[in-house]
This record gives structure tokens, C-alpha cells and sequence, in this order.
């Protein structure tokens, strides 16, 4: 009996909570798991949009008593989203499969300066998910007494834990339900700000000369050097604004085909909304002469000022929907980080600068273990800031322009490599150009500004996950290293076919195995016809000399997220190990022995070893599993985190079927 009839009740509190297994097989898996553009703005787009609740605050807040200088931070602010946008624009032409902040540093300056920018591409998605909920929590508790404060931060906390859930289940079903909240931010939003803007059109001849003695007082008052460097820091100040657009870049594989154009439809749903929100918010600051109040958000003040007159039941209502909408958008921004920052540590695990692990995926065909860490983290990190956006927004900045700064570099070296050959080369630089002027001045910016207040924690935290990725990729060097030395048993089996095959063209009949299903049977699970898994047949050769007459390999194809791109990557896979475990079977037939293979494809090696196995028993009954294990000179927790030890995994599942398993031992 096997143990899947001792596991129906956690089974069925997974599949509640989880939701069913997706099949892989499935030929409309691809489309079904895939957004459209109007998704990918609610899921990806809505990380740069929620920034609207957080970044034009500070960036007010940063010109202190001379608001009138708003405008400039304004103009300036939307001039960069659509320089950002069009950049990235660029890029998602010349990665149409994906085209992130990793992948662009690595293909267009080196894989050691992809790696930096992953790493701060993983700290950046933390950060999202971190201030988005925590920014989320604050515009919340702005509508509520202050004796609520105290209760914040759990709430934060079961934000994140509330969107783990979520993602475990999958991609669609964390972004529709959120849809028709998404589309009341937008509504209460235009509505604020045109209300705003339209109540005091009549007073714009007032406002211009108040906006003019406003600049000469300040220009007196610090000179035009230090009025410019005030409007700098504020637009400094302000860079939480342009987070989020790295997103859409790098969330191009879960998007709608085509995907270049969907990718292209999503950026501009975002920047326009972005920078027609964040300008608007800003005027309607200025116009409303808004000033800090404890325990309420800037956007919330804004919210009383506009409706102050409408009457207290009016005004709560609309007040509550709109701050109830920020609060939700704030959480759907978070899914960026749930949705991009696995995807980043996958691709980083894929190119062996972190554990292999966070490459598989879960029954929900998600990257679970990318879903739990970043999630896990996340909490940690709330619970250390204490939920506070304004120490939150000083470690965001730095990271995602630590990104787009290595983006916009590596383009900007491509257009100028490809001179010759690319007609729109020069247009195609300056845009590039330009946006590699804009990061690298705010980067240094809030570096600098903000050192102190925090900005040293996130270089911090960066460099040790810049050190830990360097020590991992050197790990795995160190470990291929020492797999060259079975390498050649590779050649050697290869030249043995050969010859064997010469011998048996005289004498065909002479290495003929007669079928008997009631012989001893070596049942060997494999990993593709490498120097690991010939190491474990000789050993069974040699160590059970005679003993078995059948053998049947097998192997199970891992999908991850490097197979999980589209149905072609399935097939490819599907036949690449048919033709690996063909070789094993020929090999052992040229030998004089009966064998064949039995191949599969799954997300996890485990559940499907288990449900294999009662299968080959029942052809094969007196057989006998054999695994290789890798055994390192020097055994430490982190070989056993870095490396599959499935084999023992397996071993545990069949002895509780009943199901005979021997590991052996591969010393490198």
C-alpha cells in the first residue's frame, strides 16, 4: 500500500488552500496562466501606479515652505517616467522574451554585472512588497481614529501573509479579483484631481504671480544655485515615484502573446496613468496648500481638504472608498514583488548564482520557494522598519536604480557596438543615454542625501547578497570541476557501443537477451547519460556481478521555470531525455542484457518516482532501485542546501510503500 492513502486530508487542505494541481500537459496551460495587457497593468503595472501614494509625498514634503516649486518636481517627474518607459520600451524590443534589469546587465555588459543587478533587483521586489503593504496599511489607518495605530504593523504583517496565499495559487488568481478595486483608485483618483484643478481654474491668474514672487523670494533668499539644488533634492526625494517600471520588462514571459505588444500596451497603460496621477496629486497639493498631519497620509489631508465641504456623510464616504482604494492597489503593487522576484531568483538559480532549488516549481506551476522567501523576508523586514514608508522609500530608491542604472548602461554600450549596423542607432542612444543621465543622478542622489537615514542598510544588504552569490556560482564551478573526472566514462561507453556494434554486424544473434519479466531486475533512475549515472551502473555491475538480467532506466525530466516558457521547451525537453535513456538501453543490450526505459516529465522528481514505481513492479516483481548520490570531499550544511538529495528523499517515500531502494555513492 502506498503512502498517498495516509495523506487525503493534507492533499485536501492543500488543494482549499493551494487550489488543484495545473498539468503542465495541458495544451492551453500557457494562455490560461497568461495576462493580457489590462491584467498585466493591475498585476505588474499597478507597482508603479500605487507609487502615486508615497513618492509625490516626499517629494512635496522635501521643498518644505516653498510648495510653489512643486510644479518644476512635477514637470520633472513626468518628463522622467516617459524617458524611463521609452527606454524600456527599447529593451523589451531586444528581449522579447524577457527583458529585466538581470538579463539586460548580463547579455549586455558581463554575467558578473547581471548578477549585481539581480541581487538588487531581488532587494527591490522585497522592498515592493514591504512598502506597498506598509504604504497600504498607512493609507488605511489615515481614515481610522488614532487609537487604531497601535494595531498597523499586524496588519501589515497579515497583508503579506494574505498575499503568500495568494500566489500560492497561481498568477490569474491574484490579479482578477482585484480588478474592479484597481479600477476605483483609478475613478476616485481622476475625480480628486480634476475636482481639484477644476475648482480653482478661475484663480490661475492669481496663482501664476503667487508661483512667480514665490520663485523670486526663494532665488533671494538662496540664490538661483540653491533654489536649483532644493528642486533637485525634492525631485530626488521623489524617486520612489519610478518604481515599477522595471516590471513589466521583466514580467514579459507571463504576458498575452504577442507579447512584445502587450508588453509595449501595458508600459504605456502605466506611465500615462502614472504621470498624470502623480502631477495631478502634486498641483492639487500646491492648490490646497496641504501640510503633514500625524497618522494620516499626505493623499489622505488632500482627500479631507477637497471634500471638506460636501457635507460629513459625503465626504466620509468618499474619503473611505478612495483611501480603501489606495490601500488595495498598495497590495496588488505588492504582487510585482510576489510575481518578478521569483522569476529573478529563478533565472539567477538557472545560471548557478543561487540554490538550484528556486528554479522548481509547485503543482500550481509557480515558483513556490521564490514565493515563500521573498514573502518570509518581507515580513521580517516589516517587523524590523516597523512599517515605516519614509525609512522604507530610502532602501527602495537605491536598489531599483542600482537596476536601471546597469539597464540603461548595458543599452546604451549595444546601440553604440551595433552602429553599423543599426540604421536609428543615434535616436536610439539618446534615449538611452538619457536615461542612464536621469538614474545615475538620482542614484547617487538619495545615496548620498540619505546615507545616514538608511541608505547605508541597503548597500549593506546588497553587498552581502553580492558576496553570497559569488560564493555559490564559485560552489558549483568547484563542484563541475570535480564532475569532469566521470566524464570520461562517457567516452569510454561511447567507444564501447562502437565496437560492439562492429562485432555484433558478423554475429547478430550472439548478444540476444531473452525476455523474462521473473529475472532480477536493477530498476536505476538517471539523469541523463552522463559520467553520475554511469558511475552507478558499473558499481551495480560490479558490486551484484551476475546477479541481474533486466535493467530499466529511468528518468524524469524536471520542468522548471527554464523549461516553463512554452509548449515547444516541453517537447524539447520530452525528447532530449527519451534520447539520453535510449543510449543507457542500448549500451546494456549490446552487453547481452535485457533492458528498456521508462521516461517522464514532471514538476517534481519525488511524486513522480512514487507513482512510477508500483508500475515497474508490477511488470518487473523481483526488482530492485538503485539511486546515485554525490558525496562531497567536505560535507556542510550548505552542500546539502546547494545540491539535490533527492535520492534520500525517494528512499524515505518507498520504504514506507515497501519498495526496496539502494543509494550508492559517487565520491568526487
Amino acid at each position: 500500500m502506498t503512502d498517498n492513502s495516509k495523506r487525503p486530508l493534507a492533499e485536501k487542505i492543500k488543494k482549499v488552500f493551494i487550489g488543484k494541481a495545473r498539468s503542465f500537459s495541458d495544451p492551453g496551460i500557457f494562455h490560461k496562466i497568461s495576462l493580457i495587457a489590462f491584467f498585466a497593468w493591475v498585476g505588474l503595472g499597478a507597482d508603479g501606479l500605487s507609487s502615486s501614494c508615497y513618492g509625490p509625498e516626499e517629494a512635496f514634503l522635501a521643498l518644505g515652505n516653498h510648495t510653489y516649486l512643486s510644479i518644476f518636481v512635477a514637470l520633472g517627474t513626468v518628463i522622467t517616467i516617459f524617458v524611463i518607459s521609452g527606454s524600456y520600451h527599447q529593451i523589451i524590443e531586444l528581449f522579447p522574451t524577457g527583458g529585466g534589469g538581470y538579463l539586460v546587465a548580463s547579455k549586455l555588459l558581463s554575467p558578473s554585472v547581471g548578477m549585481i543587478s539581480g541581487c538588487a533587483l531581488l532587494i527591490d521586489y522585497l522592498l515592493t512588497i514591504t512598502i506597498s503593504v506598509a504604504s497600504g496599511a498607512d493609507a488605511l489607518f489615515s481614515f481610522l481614529p488614532k487609537e487604531f495605530l497601535d494595531y498597523k504593523q499586524a496588519v501589515a504583517v497579515a497583508g503579506v501573509v494574505l498575499l503568500i496565499w495568494f500566489n500560492l495559487r497561481g498568477v490569474k488568481e491574484s490579479v482578477v479579483p482585484l480588478v474592479p478595486i484597481f479600477i476605483v483608485f483609478i475613478i476616485t483618483h481622476a475625480f480628486a484631481i480634476i475636482y481639484a484643478i477644476g475648482l480653482h481654474l478661475t484663480n490661475v491668474p492669481e496663482m501664476i504671480r503667487s508661483a512667480a514672487a514665490d520663485i523670486r523670494n526663494t532665488q533671494a533668499e538662496m540664490g538661483f544655485l540653491g533654489m536649483a539644488f532644493l528642486v533637485m533634492r525634492a525631485y530626488s526625494m521623489g524617486a520612489g515615484t519610478f518604481t515599477g517600471i522595471e516590471a513589466v520588462s521583466n514580467g514579459i514571459p507571463i504576458l498575452r502573446d504577442p507579447k512584445v505588444q502587450t508588453a509595449k500596451r501595458t508600459m504605456n497603460y502605466m506611465a500615462t496613468s502614472l504621470a498624470l496621477t502623480v502631477a495631478g496629486l502634486m498641483v492639487a497639493y500646491l492648490l490646497f496648500n496641504v501640510s503633514p498631519v500625524p497618522g494620516k497620509t499626505l493623499n489622505a489631508v488632500l482627500f479631507d481638504a477637497i471634500t471638506k465641504h460636501w457635507g460629513v456623510a459625503i465626504s466620509d464616504i468618499f474619503v473611505l472608498v478612495t483611501l480603501l482604494s489606495e490601500a488595495t492597489l498598495l497590495f496588488v503593487a505588492a504582487q510585482a514583488g510576489f510575481l518578478d522576484g521569483p522569476r529573478v531568483l529563478s533565472n539567477m538559480a538557472l545560471d548557478r548564482w543561487a540554490p538550484g532549488r528556486f528554479a522548481s516549481l509547485n503543482d500550481r506551476l509557480v515558483s513556490q520557494n521564490g514565493i515563500l522567501i521573498m514573502g518570509i523576508s518581507a515580513i521580517i523586514l516589516m517587523i524590523y522598519s516597523k512599517g515605516s514608508v519614509k525609512f522604507l522609500v530610502i532602501l527602495y530608491s537605491i536598489n531599483v536604480f542600482i537596476t536601471f542604472s546597469l539597464s540603461q548602461l548595458g543599452m546604451v554600450r549595444h546601440w553604440w557596438q551595433v552602429r553599423r549596423k543599426e540604421g536609428r542607432w543615434r535616436k536610439k542612444l539618446t534615449v538611452n543615454g538619457i536615461g542612464l543621465i536621469l538614474t545615475l543622478f538620482i542614484l547617487f542622489s538619495v545615496i548620498i542625501l540619505k546615507f545616514d537615514e538608511g541608505g547605508w542598510l541597503t548597500l549593506f544588504i546588497t553587498g552581502f547578497l553580492v558576496a553570497l552569490s559569488i560564493f555559490i556560482r564559485r560552489h558549483y564551478n568547484r563542484t563541475g570541476r570535480l564532475l569532469t573526472r566521470l566524464t570520461g566514462l562517457v567516452e569510454v561507453a561511447e567507444t564501447e557501443m562502437l565496437n560492439l556494434e562492429e562485432r555484433q554486424k558478423t554475429n547478430p544473434k550472439a548478444m540476444e537477451m531473452q525476455f523474462d519479466p521473473l529475472e532480477k531486475t536493477a530498476v536505476l533512475f538517471v539523469n541523463g547519460f552522463t559520467g553520475t549515472g554511469l558511475h552507478t551502473l558499473f558499481n551495480i555491475i560490479r558490486f551484484f556481478k551476475g546477479m541481474y538480467k533486466n535493467f530499466v532506466f529511468v528518468q524524469i525530466g524536471i520542468i522548471d521555470s527554464g523549461v516553463f516558457k512554452g509548449g515547444e521547451e516541453i517537447e524539447t525537453l520530452r525528447s532530449h531525455i527519451a534520447a539520453d535513456s535510449a543510449k543507457y538501453v542500448k549500451y546494456m543490450k549490446l552487453h547481452g542484457y535485457y533492458a528498456e526505459s521508462i521516461t517522464s516529465i514532471a514538476i517534481d522528481v519525488i511524486e513522480e518516482s512514487v507513482a512510477i514505481a508500483p508500475k515497474i513492479i508490477e511488470r518487473f516483481p523481483n526488482s530492485i532501485f538503485f539511486a546515485g548520490q554525490l558525496v562531497f570531499p567536505e560535507e556542510a550544511f550548505f552542500t546539502r542546501w546547494l545540491h539535490n538529495y533527492s535520492a534520500f528523499a525517494i528512499q524515505r517515500r518507498f520504504y514506507l510503500m515497501g519498495i526496496p531502494i539502494v543509494i550508492l555513492p559517487i565520491r568526487v
